[in-house]
């Protein structure tokens, strides 16, 4: 096949930005579309005096920025793995629907009686969650088949190039078409890997691209490569061929980094040269935790006299345990948290992690986490500033320093301020075991190496997803 061919059959294949831009124009057209929807409704008790005038006196000018407010609340699934499991986008759309609600419901009791427009707001939230939904689920059916699917070959077939191979696979919908293996080693020609074949060597590169319209390339060779091999790969590049690594792929797919296929030297060029923060950032970041950390505690004094009676009664004092733990450049510092779990928990004095279910939790414990009410103390610790809204999940002295020996990198998590909330949080929860903690650490590194106000508005919304679906544990 001619290579102006390949690319004629190839020009329907989509970029990341590409999908991402498609995502979000279908979202503004439907929230468009619901926002009209509930100018009609609310309208039509008055549907003969429906003028310009109405729009222009009986319309507030914020309810015409409500579709910009719907698509800032679906901020987690422009995630394209997201975006392509509709089970996350109905949790996604569930989550944007409750806080839209929450703000609602907030700014209703605080107003003035009759001030809202109650109908219009009800009936945009009830047509965006339907549309955005129907949209998204055309979006899954149309834009993630085979004929919009990137086709990809894996260059090094080793440990790094099997652990992609395997997040590949159990990503349904498929991110992309993983065609095989390139490997110089001979001995793997032939052989399928996860489920892949190896293809051929570098020399086999021009061709193999031709005949199997390859689209995109990883590059998953962590030792020396062979100037011969690099130099195709270049020619290839220059083809028009895109050609991405193998740990931005991984962080891409799964929002993780891949710290167990990684060089001792990764972490130098990493976060010294990317992960550092601006000084805007850090102090909008700031600003965010004062302002989060005040509505927190009013919440948390408006709650403490239930919450205190149910522990009361359910196991008896202290209501309220401390517990030193390590922050931001191995500062420590105590945090406060409503009891869950039984009085000497840890009779031996020695650190144990929580696992799944627990049996040194409390009836009234389990609510507690469930809720994630058992962390509404904390705010008084982002208050003081030994902790943020958003960040790694603070822990002992004791446990970081039992797993600093057997997971990589694991003490680099301490190079931001812990959170109340995080990355890692919202996408995995606890970790009991040392794997557990290994992928934890993946999403912690990811959120270092990523800071930004936009991912942390992400976490934030995700968080008040699981409280009001009860996703604690």
């Amino acid at each position: 096949m001619s290579t102006d061919a390949t690319k004629k059959n190839l020009r329907w294949r989509l970029t990341a930005r590409e999908h991402k831009f498609i995502l979000l124009f279908g979202d503004l057209i439907a929230s468009i579309v619901a926002l009209l929807l509930a100018v009609y409704f609310w309208a039509q008790p008055d549907w003969l005096k429906f003028s310009l005038e109405f729009i222009q006196e009986r319309i507030p000018f914020w309810f015409y920025l409500l579709p910009f407010l719907w698509l800032l609340l679906l901020i987690e699934i422009y995630d394209l793995r997201r975006a392509a499991n509709f089970k996350d986008v109905i949790k996604g759309v569930f989550a944007a629907s409750a806080v839209c609600l929450v703000l609602y419901l907030l700014a209703y009791f605080t107003s003035e009686p009759n001030s809202l427009p109650r109908r219009g707001v009800a009936v945009f939230i009830v047509f965006s969650f339907v549309l955005t939904l129907l949209w998204r689920y055309l979006y899954i059916k149309v834009f993630t088949a085979q004929p919009f699917l990137k086709r990809v070959l894996v260059i090094g077939a080793g440990k790094s190039g099997r652990t992609l191979a395997r997040i590949v696979k159990e990503i349904n919908p498929a991110p992309f078409h993983l065609v095989g293996f390139i490997d110089d080693d001979e001995g793997k020609k032939g052989e399928c890997i996860e489920g892949y074949p190896v293809l051929g060597c570098s020399d086999d590169l021009s061709r193999l691209a031709e005949e199997l319209q390859i689209t995109d390339m990883i590059f998953s060779i962590s030792k020396n490569i062979n100037p011969k091999t690099f130099q195709n790969i270049i020619r290839l590049q220059e083809e028009g061929i895109e050609i991405k690594s193998m740990p931005a792929v991984y962080e891409e797919l799964i929002g993780r980094i891949p710290i167990t296929v990684l060089q001792s030297d990764w972490l130098l060029r990493t976060f010294v040269d990317q992960a550092q923060t601006g000084g805007m950032y850090n102090l909008a970041k700031r600003l965010i935790d004062i302002m989060g950390g005040l509505v927190g505690s009013v919440i948390t004094l408006i709650l403490y006299p239930f919450v205190a009676l149910a522990i009361l009664i359910d196991s008896g004092r202290p209501v309220i345990y401390s517990q030193k733990r390590i922050g931001k450049n191995g500062k420590e510092f105590k945090i406060y948290k409503f009891r869950t779990m039984i009085n000497d928990a840890e009779k031996d004095g020695k650190a144990q992690m929580s696992e799944e279910n627990d049996n040194r939790i409390t009836r009234t414990g389990k609510f507690l986490r469930k809720s994630h009410i058992d962390e509404f103390p904390q705010f008084i610790i982002i208050l003081k500033g030994d902790m943020s809204l958003v960040g790694p999940r603070a822990e002992r002295e004791q446990i970081i320093n039992e797993l600093q020996e057997v997971v990589p990198f694991y003490r680099t998590r301490l190079l931001v301020k812990p959170g109340a909330t995080g990355w890692a949080q919202v996408n995995y929860g606890y970790a009991s075991t040392v794997e557990a903690t290994t992928i934890k650490l993946e999403y912690d590194l990811y959120y270092i190496k990523h800071q930004s106000l936009f991912l942390d508005f992400s976490i934030l919304i995700r968080t008040i997803g699981a409280v009001l679906g009860f996703r604690g544990r």
